[in-house]
């Protein structure tokens, strides 16, 4: 009893270190994570090589596919996208096993000193990312060594001698269990761990221990329908389905095969805790680089299986902000600045739009920015802040606690810039209702102006999606230009109001207009100064 004890509190600690490490791996990556999202495309290669590179940086298979199908939801990725990156993902979960291979010892207790010293000491931020990364590592091997050692006692037991027997002889009942347990489990880097440990420990035979591998590839999968089924999105379904065709693909495609395949294996080490996980990795690698082909008919025939019904197909309000994403803050941040730049570029078409409403009388102009201010930036804002601000109550970075102060500062002043549009509409109405003449030199300013403010927006707004330092500082330098040219066009309309040139009666909506043109040139200079500061 106390050994099966030992073996559940060893695979308690190896799951905690599993989680701290990827906590901190995350906390630390989040950046680049980011980074690499943006810069996914709709090659299946890159797809499958930021799969790879985030399951073995968050150490969390079933945390990616949660955060995939947030992404489905949110139109950030196609399904054709996920599938690609499963393919990478396949790869980057047989990290887990690959490390937990080592035999560290008593080493594993310096990591677990040294992550509580940086933890606990260490002012920086950045220390305490890697004190928890530190301590992950303790953790994972301290709880190795613990159901290793409880393990070579329970080998000897007759009942487990003809379990273990039994499962190396009838490989179809070693997939069932491994996928049982996986599921009982929600952890296929649990599972992992634990035939690691069966084979340090020498308590299993390789055949055995890959028919239990994998039957986790399948577990992690009811893992993954189990998460499905709560989000409640056909999306969310099609991504589960599209992992649970690849994985069961995957087993029949080998299972005919294992023992020859474990013999191939043997000659990679002499330990058997690292041919286990040598198997696993070459085994989920094989199934990636034979169905990575297939990767668009595989989508294809889940989009069949699985049409979207009416409702799915209508357009949301948010294109990109799921609350799915939560437990993934640095995608959660990528999908928060995509929707405000969608907001963004609708208020560069407001702005586009005020321009014909006002020099050129445009009626149906001016009804589209009051539509768009009232019926989508007003309500989107306020449902991307709300985003905001519960994610800015997770546990974040400080450099994540940050860009969401500054996400929060770009939201005000992007939404300025569509009530400022607004005004801009109002004066058109006033004019139109007025008749109020503009002369011709009025008119001319007006059009140089408005040209040189959506200058300034549409530059400042392409700083802020690309990062570039140059672009924020060429807007800034467009800003200064047109304090001075409104100084001008301020003087130049009081020389012809004195000359009898320009109406009196257009004086309010020439100067206003001026005013609110001069404000949404101050807004871009806020959201390109916002890039220089990062």
């Amino acid at each position: 009893m106390v050994n099966v004890l030992q073996v559940v509190g060893g695979l308690c600690l190896f799951l905690f270190g599993v989680h701290m490490l990827s906590k901190g791996m995350e906390k630390l990556a989040g950046h680049q994570l980011q980074h690499w999202l943006d810069r996914m495309t709709n090659r299946p290669i890159k797809a499958a090589i930021f799969g790879f590179s985030a399951t073995a940086l968050i150490q969390s298979s079933s945390l990616l596919m949660i955060t995939m199908m947030g992404l489905l939801s949110a139109n950030l990725m196609t399904l054709e996208q996920s599938v690609g990156v499963m393919m990478g993902q396949e790869i980057g979960t047989t990290l887990t096993g690959q490390i937990a291979a080592f035999h560290i010892g008593d080493f594993s207790y310096l990591f677990v000193a040294l992550g509580l010293i940086f933890i606990e000491f260490m002012p920086e931020e950045k220390w305490r990312k890697y004190g928890e990364i530190s301590m992950g590592f303790g953790l994972l091997f301290l709880g190795m060594n613990l159901m290793s050692g409880a393990l070579k006692v329970l080998a000897t037991l007759p009942e487990m001698e003809a379990w273990l027997t039994f499962m190396g002889q009838n490989v179809w009942a070693g997939v069932l269990a491994g996928a049982v347990v996986t599921a009982i489990i929600q952890s296929s880097s649990a599972m992992t761990g634990l035939v690691v440990a069966m084979g340090m420990s020498h308590a299993i035979t390789l055949p055995g221990a890959i028919a239990l591998l994998m039957g986790a590839n399948i577990g992690t999968c009811i893992d993954t329908q189990f998460i499905a089924s709560f989000n409640l999105s056909r999306m969310a379904f099609r991504a589960s389905l599209a992992q649970t065709f690849i994985n069961i693909a995957g087993v029949l495609l080998f299972l005919p095969f294992l023992t020859r395949f474990a013999g191939l294996v043997a000659c990679t080490s002499p330990d058997l805790a690292r041919q286990i996980a040598n198997a696993h990795t070459i085994f989920n690698i094989t199934v990636s680089v034979i169905l990575f082909p297939f990767v668009k008919y595989i989508a294809r025939g889940v989009e069949s299986l699985v049409p979207l019904t009416a409702a799915e197909q209508k357009p949301k309000l948010t294109a990109y902000i799921d609350p799915q994403q939560y437990s993934m803050p640095s995608v959660a941040l990528a999908e928060a600045v995509k929707e405000l730049l969608r907001i963004g570029e609708t208020t560069a078409e407001m702005v586009k739009c005020s321009r014909a409403a006002l020099v050129e009388d445009d009626t149906v102009a001016t009804q589209r920015v009051l539509e768009l201010e009232d019926g989508f930036i007003d309500p989107v804002c306020v449902v991307l802040e709300d985003f905001v601000n519960t994610l800015m109550r997770k546990d974040l970075s400080v450099e994540q606690q940050r860009r969401c102060f500054q996400i929060k500062s770009l939201i005000t002043d992007i939404e300025r810039v569509g009530d400022l549009t607004e005004n801009l509409a109002q004066f058109a109405q006033r004019k139109a209702q007025d008749a109020v003449p503009f002369s011709e030199e009025a008119q001319e300013e007006l059009e140089e102006l408005f040209e040189h403010t959506q200058k300034t927006y549409g530059l400042a707004l392409q700083a802020v999606q690309s990062d570039e330092r140059s672009l924020a500082r060429e807007a800034c330098a467009l800003e200064d230009e047109f304090d001075r040219m409104y100084m001008t066009a301020r003087e130049e309309h009081l020389a012809r109001l004195k000359n009898g040139v320009c109406q009196p009666e257009a004086n309010f909506i020439y100067n206003e207009t001026l005013r609110t043109l001069e404000r949404v040139c101050d807004h871009a200079d806020n959201l390109a100064l916002s890039v220089l500061a990062r």
